[in-house]
């Protein structure tokens, strides 16, 4: 979870006026390394500081004290999660919140999704610690970007999104992409109010990197194993990838995508429109 992550203020920048908005968050907290807490050692001296119920320690706090604020930080959260939701859920608008570590190639997969996916009505929050750089590149294919810069904050909130959506158009039947801020840690507990998560991970990154970030593959429904074309260049087992994928979530799919010479786009856009026409039917009844 975030509960020393660190995160501060976060800003967005409505492009259609070209001015930011800037906004302040109830979930400040600090950020602190002490290696002469309660931590464990394990063979070869190893060191363990995930020890206790909350999974994370802080010098001077207890677990308990720990767990209380992770928990009126995620509640604060989730309420505004689930106006997020409620109002994806009356526009029949399937949120997918994109995650991944930084250079997974999320913003070149989602510019190709966005031009395959043709005339489909969609927009996109785009988040990150500072610049505009991805969301002008989102602009270029003529969809509708919203950036929000999240300053020295690792992931979006429910707060955040909101406060974006106020700023998008959303037509009736749409996609909403929500590209989060690259980080595989703190994202994996904060609901956005996004239908599912979507983790994209780069055959670049090394097969065991599922193993080394279990809790965010835990909580993506799909992910797409991306750059596909460069796993005969560095010497990667695309099935070793699937297989620890599913160590740590068995319930996962899987695709498995190039951006760049379009291998696995079509499965990719038929799990997205599969998906928008049953977040619809859902919708209708309710």
């Amino acid at each position: 979870m975030c509960t020393v992550c660190g995160c501060g203020t976060g800003s967005v920048e409505r492009h259609a006026h070209g001015h930011s908005h800037d906004h302040a968050h109830d979930h400040s907290h600090g950020h602190s390394h002490d290696h002469h807490g309660h931590h464990h050692h394990h063979h070869h001296g190893d060191i363990h500081f995930g020890h206790g119920p909350a999974g994370v320690e802080v010098p001077g706090m207890s677990q308990e004290r720990l767990i209380e604020i992770e928990t009126d930080i995620l509640a604060k959260n989730d309420r505004y999660a689930d106006a997020n939701r409620a109002v994806l859920t009356g526009l029949e608008t399937f949120a997918i919140n994109l995650v991944s570590s930084p250079g997974s190639g999320k913003t070149t997969l989602l510019c190709k999704t966005i031009e395959a996916l043709g005339d489909q009505p969609l927009a996109v929050i785009e988040g990150d610690q500072q610049t505009a750089n991805d969301a002008d590149r989102i602009r270029a294919t003529g969809a509708a970007a919203i950036q929000v810069n999240t300053g020295k904050g690792c992931h979006l909130d429910g707060h955040m999104v909101g406060h974006a959506m106020e700023h998008l158009s959303l037509e009736k039947g749409s996609m909403l992409f929500i590209e989060n801020v690259g980080n595989l840690v703190c994202p994996a507990g904060f609901d956005l109010g996004e239908d599912c998560k979507v983790a994209i991970l780069s055959v670049t990154e090394g097969e065991d990197k599922p193993l080394k970030y279990p809790d965010m593959f835990t909580a993506s429904r799909l992910a797409l194993l991306n750059k596909v074309d460069l796993a005969p260049y560095c010497d990667v087992d695309l099935d070793l990838y699937e297989e620890n994928l599913r160590r740590v979530n068995p319930g996962i799919e899987i695709i498995r995508v190039s951006a760049r010479t379009g291998e696995g786009m079509e499965q990719w856009l038929g799990w997205l429109r599969t998906n928008l026409a049953s977040k619809a039917q859902s919708a209708a009844a309710e």
